[in-house]
Protein backbone atom coordinates (compact mmCIF):
# COMPACT_ATOMS: atom_id res chain seq x y z
CA UNK A 1 0.00 0.00 0.00
CA UNK A 2 1.35 3.40 -0.92
CA UNK A 3 0.86 6.34 1.37
CA UNK A 4 1.96 9.92 1.75
CA UNK A 5 2.91 10.55 -1.87
CA UNK A 6 2.40 13.76 -3.80
CA UNK A 7 2.69 17.48 -3.33
CA UNK A 8 0.05 20.14 -2.69
CA UNK A 9 -0.08 23.85 -2.15
CA UNK A 10 -2.48 25.12 0.45
CA UNK A 11 -3.18 28.21 2.51
CA UNK A 12 -1.95 28.63 6.06
CA UNK A 13 -4.97 30.47 7.47
CA UNK A 14 -4.95 33.40 9.91
CA UNK A 15 -5.16 30.98 12.85
CA UNK A 16 -2.15 28.96 11.70
CA UNK A 17 -4.18 26.03 10.41
CA UNK A 18 -3.61 23.98 7.29
CA UNK A 19 -6.39 22.00 5.67
CA UNK A 20 -4.93 18.75 4.42
CA UNK A 21 -5.88 17.55 0.94
CA UNK A 22 -8.22 14.55 0.77
CA UNK A 23 -5.49 12.09 -0.28
CA UNK A 24 -3.13 13.06 2.57
CA UNK A 25 -6.04 13.16 4.99
CA UNK A 26 -7.07 9.62 4.09
CA UNK A 27 -3.46 8.46 4.64
CA UNK A 28 -3.49 9.97 8.14
CA UNK A 29 -7.00 8.72 8.96
CA UNK A 30 -5.79 5.12 8.57
CA UNK A 31 -3.71 5.68 11.71
CA UNK A 32 -6.14 7.83 13.70
CA UNK A 33 -6.31 11.59 14.16
CA UNK A 34 -3.27 12.05 16.39
CA UNK A 35 -0.16 13.36 14.64
CA UNK A 36 3.28 14.43 15.79
CA UNK A 37 4.68 17.76 14.56
CA UNK A 38 8.45 18.14 14.51
CA UNK A 39 10.59 21.04 13.24
CA UNK A 40 13.15 19.55 10.88
CA UNK A 41 16.69 20.89 10.62
CA UNK A 42 16.28 21.51 6.89
CA UNK A 43 13.52 24.06 7.55
CA UNK A 44 10.26 22.13 7.23
CA UNK A 45 7.64 20.88 9.65
CA UNK A 46 7.38 17.10 9.70
CA UNK A 47 3.87 15.79 10.36
CA UNK A 48 3.82 12.09 11.19
CA UNK A 49 1.25 9.56 12.37
CA UNK A 50 1.99 8.77 16.02
CA UNK A 51 3.05 5.17 15.21
CA UNK A 52 5.59 6.36 12.60
CA UNK A 53 7.04 8.87 15.08
CA UNK A 54 7.38 6.16 17.72
CA UNK A 55 9.30 4.00 15.25
CA UNK A 56 11.57 6.93 14.35
CA UNK A 57 12.36 7.58 18.01
CA UNK A 58 13.00 3.96 19.09
CA UNK A 59 16.61 4.12 17.96
CA UNK A 60 18.08 3.50 21.40
CA UNK A 61 17.01 0.70 23.74
CA UNK A 62 18.31 2.48 26.87
CA UNK A 63 18.11 6.25 26.33
CA UNK A 64 18.49 7.15 30.03
CA UNK A 65 21.80 5.32 30.36
CA UNK A 66 23.07 6.86 27.14
CA UNK A 67 21.93 10.35 28.20
CA UNK A 68 23.89 10.01 31.44
CA UNK A 69 27.08 9.56 29.43
CA UNK A 70 26.68 11.68 26.30
CA UNK A 71 26.36 15.43 25.90
CA UNK A 72 25.57 14.96 22.21
CA UNK A 73 22.78 12.51 23.01
CA UNK A 74 21.30 14.89 25.64
CA UNK A 75 21.32 17.68 23.07
CA UNK A 76 19.55 15.40 20.63
CA UNK A 77 16.92 14.57 23.26
CA UNK A 78 16.53 18.29 24.02
CA UNK A 79 16.09 19.11 20.35
CA UNK A 80 13.44 16.45 19.91
CA UNK A 81 11.70 17.47 23.12
CA UNK A 82 11.67 21.20 22.40
CA UNK A 83 10.80 21.01 18.71
CA UNK A 84 8.04 18.40 18.85
CA UNK A 85 4.33 18.60 19.71
CA UNK A 86 1.37 16.28 19.44
CA UNK A 87 -1.68 17.60 17.58
CA UNK A 88 -5.03 16.20 16.53
CA UNK A 89 -6.37 16.47 13.00
CA UNK A 90 -9.78 18.10 13.30
CA UNK A 91 -12.96 16.65 11.81
CA UNK A 92 -12.58 19.28 9.07
CA UNK A 93 -9.12 17.91 8.18
CA UNK A 94 -7.11 20.76 9.67
CA UNK A 95 -3.84 20.75 11.58
CA UNK A 96 -2.84 23.75 13.68
CA UNK A 97 0.82 24.74 13.48
CA UNK A 98 1.99 26.23 16.80
CA UNK A 99 3.08 29.88 16.65
CA UNK A 100 6.66 29.12 17.70
CA UNK A 101 6.97 26.55 14.90
CA UNK A 102 5.52 28.99 12.35
CA UNK A 103 8.02 31.65 13.39
CA UNK A 104 10.96 29.24 13.33
CA UNK A 105 10.08 27.90 9.87
CA UNK A 106 8.94 31.12 8.17
CA UNK A 107 5.34 29.91 7.80
CA UNK A 108 3.31 33.12 7.65
CA UNK A 109 -0.47 33.10 8.12
CA UNK A 110 -2.29 34.02 4.94
CA UNK A 111 0.40 32.57 2.65
CA UNK A 112 0.64 29.48 0.52
CA UNK A 113 2.66 26.60 1.91
CA UNK A 114 3.75 23.41 0.20
CA UNK A 115 2.74 20.04 1.66
CA UNK A 116 5.04 17.28 0.45
CA UNK A 117 4.54 13.56 0.96
CA UNK A 118 7.59 11.79 2.38
CA UNK A 119 6.30 8.19 2.58
CA UNK A 120 6.06 8.12 6.41
CA UNK A 121 4.13 11.39 6.74
CA UNK A 122 4.19 14.84 5.19
CA UNK A 123 6.38 17.89 5.40
CA UNK A 124 5.05 21.44 5.41
CA UNK A 125 7.35 23.95 3.73
CA UNK A 126 7.49 27.68 3.23
CA UNK A 127 7.15 27.93 -0.59
CA UNK A 128 10.54 29.62 -1.08
CA UNK A 129 12.32 27.12 1.16
CA UNK A 130 10.70 24.23 -0.71
CA UNK A 131 11.90 25.62 -4.04
CA UNK A 132 15.47 25.81 -2.71
CA UNK A 133 15.24 22.26 -1.30
CA UNK A 134 13.85 20.91 -4.58
CA UNK A 135 16.73 22.51 -6.48
CA UNK A 136 19.20 20.93 -4.06
CA UNK A 137 17.91 17.40 -4.48
CA UNK A 138 17.64 17.76 -8.25
CA UNK A 139 21.27 18.92 -8.40
CA UNK A 140 22.29 16.11 -6.04
CA UNK A 141 20.63 13.51 -8.27
CA UNK A 142 22.31 15.02 -11.34
CA UNK A 143 25.74 14.86 -9.68
CA UNK A 144 25.09 11.35 -8.46
CA UNK A 145 24.11 10.26 -11.97
CA UNK A 146 27.24 11.82 -13.43
CA UNK A 147 29.43 10.06 -10.85
CA UNK A 148 27.65 6.75 -11.45
CA UNK A 149 28.12 7.02 -15.21
CA UNK A 150 31.79 7.96 -14.78
CA UNK A 151 32.36 4.98 -12.49
CA UNK A 152 30.60 2.69 -14.94
CA UNK A 153 32.75 4.00 -17.78
CA UNK A 154 35.83 4.06 -15.53
CA UNK A 155 36.57 7.71 -16.30
CA UNK A 156 37.02 10.82 -14.22
CA UNK A 157 33.96 13.08 -14.54
CA UNK A 158 34.68 16.49 -16.09
CA UNK A 159 34.80 19.44 -13.71
CA UNK A 160 32.25 22.17 -14.19
CA UNK A 161 33.52 25.67 -14.80
CA UNK A 162 32.07 26.90 -11.49
CA UNK A 163 33.73 24.12 -9.41
CA UNK A 164 37.04 24.86 -7.63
Amino acid sequence: MTAFYGQDSCLLDANGRIKLSPHFLSDFRRSGNEVVLHCLAEGALGVYPAHAWEQMRQADAQPAARAAQSLVFRRQLRRFGALTEVETITNQGRVTVPVRFRERLGLRPGTEVVVVGCEIGVEIWNAESWQAEAELFIEHERQRGTAEMAADLNVVPPRRADEP
